[in-house]
């Protein structure tokens, strides 16, 4: 099996976009595919549960390929639909996808063309999770990045489509346990994100304290979720920042 390219040492490197790149981020994305079925299907479910038809269904899964958003627009949807309230709603969810842009910039700074926007149109929390662990293996190869993205969203596509044509014969109810499977799929992201518990543990508990306390307040969605997230990542900032002026002395 081809290897992506990799550097020696993780640093300042010639970043390359290879067919084998994107090769080998479709292969290795079949078992996120896996991973993502409950999720995809709870998706399907929902959707056909609030009144979308197949083809409406088809259209966001595709379009919107984000299935946290998905998740809070769906729970939002109403009769009529709150489009501003929704509209809203996905785009605070959505915001982190700004530091993760950030966090990648090393070869999406090097993307341009159809390259970048290819790669920034597929980009969600898996492949990111993913392409974070090969670039800090001295990975310089981003067409493994869209090969990731590409796959996934074949992989959500299929499975939306299956919890909704299915969903009549499923008949879950609410409550049942795999409701659960979008927060198993995002808790499985972070295993190759870890870095050990002198990086990382802090933040992450404070991200869920925060999340958990604004949610015990009764905060409407997304809010803990946005809460968590600034205030975990506000913290590990300022733990790299700190390490980095420390090691610098």
């Amino acid at each position: 099996m081809a290897e992506p390219v990799r550097a020696a040492a993780p640093g300042v490197h010639r970043v390359v976009f290879t067919r084998v790149g994107i090769r080998l981020g479709i292969r290795r994305s079949i078992a996120l595919g896996f991973g993502m079925l409950p999720f995809g299907i709870v998706i399907g479910v929902l959707s056909a549960a609030k009144g979308l038809s197949f083809l409406e269904t088809m259209l966001m899964t595709m379009l919107v390929f984000a299935g946290s958003a998905q998740l809070v627009a769906l729970e939002l949807w109403t009769d009529p639909a709150p489009i501003l309230a929704a509209t809203i709603a996905t785009l605070v969810v959505n915001i982190r996808m700004a530091p993760m842009g950030a966090a990648l910039a090393p070869w999406l700074d090097r993307l341009r063309g159809w390259r970048l926007w290819g790669t920034l149109a597929t980009l969600v929390d898996h492949s990111f999770a993913m392409a974070i662990a090969e670039q800090r293996a001295g990975g310089r190869d981003a067409g493994y990045l869209l090969g990731l993205g590409i796959g996934i969203w074949l992989a959500w596509v299929a499975t939306v489509a299956l919890g909704y044509l299915g969903g009549g014969m499923l008949r879950v109810p609410p409550g049942h346990p795999l409701f659960f499977a979008a927060i198993a799929a995002f808790l499985s992201i972070l295993v190759p994100l870890w870095r050990g518990p002198r990086v990382d543990l802090l933040p992450w508990i404070v991200a869920g304290l925060v999340a958990l306390a604004a949610h015990r307040a009764a905060l409407p969605m997304p809010l803990p979720l946005l809460l968590g997230t600034f205030a975990g990542a506000g913290l590990g900032a300022w733990i790299e920042t700190r390490g980095r002026g420390v090691s610098s002395r």
